[in-house]
C-alpha cells in the first residue's frame, strides 16, 4: 500500500486506491462472493493527497438557508489531479480553531477526493503580515443583519426572500439532481433568468416560454427547446423529491423520503402538527419544528399554490415493503467500504427497515464503519446493538 501510494503520481491516469485480488481462478471460484462483493478481492483507499499553497483572501459565501460560510481564496495548486483555487473553512469557529489568516501558508486536501478543505496552517512560515478575518455583521450580498443563534455554529443572513444569493441558491437546489433534476438549468442560466426578471421563485420556471429562453446569452433554438422540455419533464416528481426540492432546513433527501412515505400527500404534511411530525420514526423535535415553521410561512403557502397552478403534481409514494426488517430502525456512522451509506440505507429500506440520523433508545442497530463518531459511544451507553460492516451484510443476507 505504501509502495503504491508513492508510485501513484507516475501513473498516466488518476487513482484513489488499489484493489488486491486472488490471482487464481480456481481459488476465486472456491472463495465465492456475497451479493455485494467477491470474497477474493479487497479495496484500499489511498490517504488524501495534500499540497501546500497560500491564502490570498477570505470571502463569505451565502447559502440557500442564509448560512454564511467563510471560503479561502487560494493561490492555484494541483491536488488529486484538479486545480484548487478555493477551499471551505466551514464556519467561524472552525476558522478560529485552525487560526487561518489572510496571507497564511496552508496545507489543503480534497475531502473524500472531492471538496477542497484547509487541513492546517504552516505557522512556522508566518512573517507577521498575515491578517485575521472577521465575519461580517451584515450580509455581504443584501446588507441584511447577520444572526447567530445560541448553540449554533453557523451565522445566517436574515434577508430571506430579499437576499439575491439565497434566492439563487434555492433555485439551484430546486433543480438539482436529487431534487427535481431539471437537466440543463444550472446556476449560470438561473442567474440570467433572475437578472432579466423572468423568474422570482421555482414556480416561475414552469411558466417560461421558448421565446423568453431564447433571449438569454448563447441560447440557440435547439438549446431553448431542450430547456423547456427538461422543465416540462420535471412536473411529475416523486413526493420525496418535491419535499426535498423545497429546501426545508434539516430536511435532506432521506428525511424527505421518510416524510413522504408517512404522510403520502404534500397537503397532509403541510397541515401536520408538530406532534404528528415529531412522532414519525426517524424524525425528532428539531426537524419537526423546522418543517412546521416552514409550512406556516405565507411565502411557502403561496409557492405551493403557484406550483400546483403550474401543473406540478407529485407522484404518491409506493407502499412500504413488509420485509423481514420491518419495525427495525438503523443508524449509520463512519465510512463503509463495500457500499455508500445511501446504498446501504436503500438495502435496509428494501427489506422494510427504517434509517434514521440520530441514536435513541428506539434504535435497533447502529452500523459502525471506519472512523465511527460520537454515535457509537451513545449507542453503547443506550445498549443499542452495534454492527460492523460484515455484520450488516450478514443481516441483509439473512445469515
Amino acid at each position: 500500500m505504501r509502495e503504491w501510494s508513492a508510485q501513484r503520481e507516475a501513473l498516466p491516469y488518476g487513482t484513489d486506491g488499489i484493489v488486491i485480488k486472488v490471482d487464481s481462478l480456481d481459488q476465486q471460484a472456491e472463495l465465492g462472493a456475497t451479493s455485494q462483493a467477491p470474497r477474493w478481492a479487497i479495496a484500499y483507499k489511498f490517504p488524501a493527497e495534500q499540497a501546500e499553497t497560500r491564502v490570498r483572501d477570505i470571502t463569505v459565501h451565502v447559502g440557500r438557508t442564509g448560512a454564511l460560510t467563510p471560503v479561502a481564496d487560494l493561490e492555484p495548486v494541483r491536488v488529486s489531479g484538479v486545480i484548487v483555487r478555493h477551499a471551505t473553512l466551514h464556519n467561524e469557529d472552525e476558522m478560529r480553531r485552525k487560526d487561518v489568516r489572510i496571507g497564511d501558508h496552508v496545507i489543503v486536501q480534497r475531502a473524500g477526493e472531492v471538496i477542497p478543505e484547509v487541513v492546517r496552517v504552516l505557522t512556522e512560515k508566518r512573517t507577521g503580515d498575515e491578517r485575521p478575518f472577521a465575519m461580517p455583521a451584515t450580509c455581504p450580498v443584501c446588507g441584511s443583519p447577520v444572526e447567530r443563534k445560541p448553540g449554533e455554529a453557523v451565522a445566517r443572513c436574515t434577508g430571506g426572500a430579499i437576499c439575491p444569493a439565497q434566492v439563487l441558491e434555492r433555485l439551484i437546489h430546486f433543480g438539482s439532481r436529487d431534487a427535481l433534476n431539471i437537466d440543463g438549468v444550472g446556476p449560470k442560466l438561473l442567474q440570467q433568468l433572475l437578472d432579466r426578471e423572468l423568474i422570482r421563485d421555482p414556480a416561475d420556471l414552469f411558466r417560461l416560454t421558448k421565446a423568453q429562453v431564447l433571449t438569454l446569452e448563447r441560447m440557440a433554438d435547439k438549446s431553448a427547446d431542450n430547456v423547456i422540455a427538461a422543465i416540462d419533464r420535471s412536473r411529475r416528481p416523486t413526493l420525496a423529491r418535491l419535499i426535498y426540492s423545497l429546501g426545508i432546513r434539516h430536511v435532506g433527501l432521506h428525511v424527505a423520503e421518510v416524510l413522504a412515505q408517512h404522510f403520502g400527500d404534500l397537503d397532509r404534511l403541510a397541515h401536520a402538527s408538530f406532534e404528528e411530525i415529531r412522532d414519525v420514526p426517524g424524525i425528532g423535535p428539531t426537524i419537526a419544528q423546522s418543517v412546521v415553521e416552514f409550512f406556516k410561512q405565507r411565502a411557502t403557502r403561496a409557492l405551493l399554490r403557484r406550483l400546483e397552478a403550474a401543473g406540478v403534481r407529485p407522484e404518491a409514494p409506493s407502499a412500504l415493503s413488509k420485509g423481514r426488517l420491518s419495525g427495525k430502525t438503523f443508524v449509520f456512522t463512519g465510512t463503509l467500504e463495500r457500499f455508500s451509506r445511501r446504498e446501504a440505507a436503500e438495502r435496509v429500506a428494501a427489506l422494510g427497515g427504517a434509517v434514521t440520523d440520530s441514536v435513541s433508545a428506539r434504535t435497533s442497530y447502529l452500523v459502525a464503519g471506519a472512523d465511527a463518531g460520537s454515535k457509537l459511544e451513545r449507542a453503547r451507553k443506550l445498549g443499542v446493538t452495534v454492527l460492523d460492516e460484515p455484520g450488516l451484510i450478514r443481516l441483509l443476507e439473512g445469515q
